[in-house]
């Protein structure tokens, strides 16, 4: 109980499942990459499974009672283990620009920003699995027209095919979660390089969901586009009508607009 009560302030539940983990693991390709990193891994539960496999796998955990629980029971580990915050921590550090894959048992209160933070890096990440609560998972995944469809959907599939995999009971954690999990699985396009400003792409997404139940000639109204630009028709619309390619296009025509 003590190491369930260190990990609850952390978001953190533990998965008891041992078939749900192999499966989770077993959900990396292992394609175009040689090493995984694993966020959150907790007492090990998925990690045993990710040692197995052909690749080099690193651990990254913020909670030191799990970092020596992991330090005395897998030596194979040896100095793969980070104790830090993801969310802080430069990775280059360990991985000095090489590709690897992500993979964990997310942790629920940050689990958007995990998302975030992979997208600064998606050069190097080539593929990026794990577990999430189960609606940001099926939001990550979701396509236009859904009410649920939003700034995640739309930035991690500008760069990324997204693969909602399976869903995860709440009886499988320590102690059980008041929601499901759903496991996805994100594997980068082969064009790495969108046809626009991908810092204007990712602006224009996020001004644009700010006020999803506005038409975009409203919501857009901080980028003082041209009176001729704003009776394109693609203004009249709301962002959950709008693809990933819709959005591209987008952010194309405000580019063009500014020269």
């Amino acid at each position: 109980m003590d190491k369930v009560r260190a990990k609850k302030h952390l978001g953190q539940h533990f998965l008891n499942d041992e078939n749900i983990a192999e499966k989770i693991a077993s959900s990396l390709t292992l394609n175009n990459y040689k090493t995984i990193l694993e966020i959150g891994p907790g007492m090990g539960v998925l990690t045993k499974y990710l040692l197995k496999k052909p690749v080099t796998t690193y651990v990254i955990e913020i909670d030191t009672e799990s970092v020596s629980y992991l330090q005395a029971n897998y030596l194979q580990l040896s100095n793969r283990i980070i104790s830090e915050d993801f969310l802080k921590y430069d990775l280059n550090t360990i991985f000095n620009n090489e590709p690897f894959a992500i993979i964990g048992n997310f942790p629920y209160n940050i689990s958007s920003q995990i998302i975030f933070k992979m997208l600064e890096m998606r050069d190097q990440v080539p593929e990026f699995c794990g577990m999430f609560q189960k609606e940001v998972a099926a939001r990550v995944c979701e396509k236009e027209g859904s009410k649920t469809y939003g700034i995640l959907s739309v930035l991690v599939q500008a760069f990324y095919d997204a693969e909602y995999l399976f869903t995860v009971s709440e009886q499988v954690f320590t102690p059980p979660p008041k929601v499901k999990s759903g496991v996805l699985r994100l594997t980068r396009k082969k064009d790495k390089k969108l046809p626009c400003d991908e810092k204007l792409f990712f602006r224009v997404v996020k001004t644009a969901f700010q006020q999803r139940r506005k038409t975009l000639r409203n919501s857009l109204k901080t980028f003082n586009l041209s009176d001729n630009l704003k009776e394109d028709t693609i203004f009249g619309q709301r962002p959950e009508q709008l693809s990933v390619s819709d959005f591209i296009a987008l952010t194309q025509k405000i580019e063009n607009d500014n020269v």
